[in-house]
């Protein structure tokens, strides 16, 4: 499982930057983007959106 960000729905708030242990995201024109390679599938990014952008697919 991978942690996926709806562009649609992301605000670019960057609460789940503040809260990713392994600084996978990063933001890309004012949107979070998960880096697939540094990112450890731990899902608090999903917990720590408030615009529900991020799911586990």
């Amino acid at each position: 499982m991978s942690a996926e960000v709806d562009k649609e729905k992301c605000t670019g708030c960057e609460s789940c930057i503040e809260e990713c242990p392994s600084e996978a995201i990063k933001m890309v024109d004012e949107k979070a983007r998960i880096e697939a390679g540094s990112c450890v599938d731990c899902g608090v990014c999903v917990e720590a959106c408030p615009a529900e952008a991020i799911t586990m697919e």
